[in-house]
Parts: C-alpha cells; sequence; structure tokens
C-alpha cells in the first residue's frame, strides 16, 4: 500500500521531512496538515499508525499490540495493512468491535462517527485503562477523545486533548503535538 503517494504543499513537506528524519524506522510519517488527493482512508491509517508510535505506553504492557475500531468499519481493508506493523516492539492486530463489544485488550481504539453517540460509556469503559482514543469526528476531542482526525478544505490534521491521555497513563510525544492543530489541556 503506497501511503505516501499524495501531493503536498511545500510547507508541509518540509515539515514531513524533518518528522520522518525523526522517525527512521517508522514506515510512514504524520503530518500536522496533509493535502488529501489520494485515498482518503489510507491517509488516516498512516495516521493512526503515527499516532501509535509517538504514544508512551506502560512498560508492563507486553504481548501484542492491539487496534480496535469500534463501529461500522470506515477504513475498510486499508486498515487490515496495520496488521503485523511493529509498535513498541510489539506484533500490531487489527480488531473490528461493535457497540458494546469489550475493549479491554485494546491499545488503541479508533471510534467510529456511527457509534461516536455511545462516546460518554465507551470512555468510562476505558476510564484508567492505557487506551489511546481517537476518532474523525467535529468536536470529540473536547468531549473527552485523546486524538480526533479532521479534514478542513481538503486537508488532514488532528487535534489532542491531554486529559484523557493523562488519565490513561499514556505519554505523547512532543514531536506529535507539535504537529496538532490545537491542543486541549
Amino acid at each position: 500500500m503506497a501511503l505516501l503517494n499524495y501531493s503536498f504543499s511545500r510547507t508541509w513537506l518540509a515539515r514531513l521531512s524533518v518528522l520522518c528524519g525523526l522517525m527512521l524506522s517508522a514506515p510512514y510519517c504524520v503530518a500536522d496538515e496533509v493535502q488529501v488527493t489520494g485515498n482518503e482512508k489510507e491517509l488516516k491509517v498512516a495516521f493512526l499508525y503515527n499516532f501509535a508510535l509517538f504514544t508512551e505506553w506502560p512498560t508492563d504492557d507486553v504481548g501484542t499490540f492491539v487496534f480496535c475500531i469500534l463501529g461500522a468499519d470506515s477504513f475498510g481493508k486499508e486498515v487490515d495493512a496495520l496488521q503485523g506493523k511493529v509498535v513498541g516492539g510489539r506484533t500490531a492486530v487489527v480488531l473490528r468491535k461493535g457497540a458494546g463489544e469489550s475493549l479491554k485488550n485494546c491499545h488503541v481504539v479508533f471510534i467510529g462517527a456511527q457509534v461516536i453517540g455511545g462516546l460518554a460509556r465507551v470512555l468510562d469503559e476505558l476510564q484508567d485503562r492505557p487506551v489511546l482514543t481517537v476518532a474523525d469526528s467535529v468536536g470529540a476531542a473536547r468531549q473527552g477523545v485523546a486524538l480526533n482526525m479532521t479534514v478542513e478544505r481538503n486537508k488532514i490534521s488532528f487535534e489532542a486533548n491531554l486529559q484523557p491521555v493523562r488519565v490513561a497513563r499514556l505519554q505523547l510525544s512532543s514531536k506529535l503535538l507539535r504537529l496538532a492543530t490545537r491542543v486541549y489541556p
């Protein structure tokens, strides 16, 4: 899957190059704004993967690294490219979960737009667990999701909410936070 097959403005390409240089082992790169001219699903999967790469989990966490897609799968087969990737020395797997299914073993939970109405229940279930929550719904970061992807004027960017990150005992890289379009304390 060619996840870097999109056009960038020169400013964003420069920032992307710096970030990629900082993460030599990462096969995909995240920029603070990526021009959406290719496959939006692939771009969002690349963001999802890089969010995981730039997050530090508690050291007692071992085994496989689990990406959970909650709700209707808006990524399709593109998210399957994460199967077998390495995050923090662990091999990644992707699980698709329906509303009401346990999220107990997930490291990253992508909360689909179809289940965002049940966000309070999801966040309650994940309370105090080392899980990074991600969405792509308007206002999700203000409602307690850690990272929320947005598409404005044909560009993908993201915002961060540090409160749920602290509660989950996670650390987001300062490199990642510098690329966020907005950071809620």
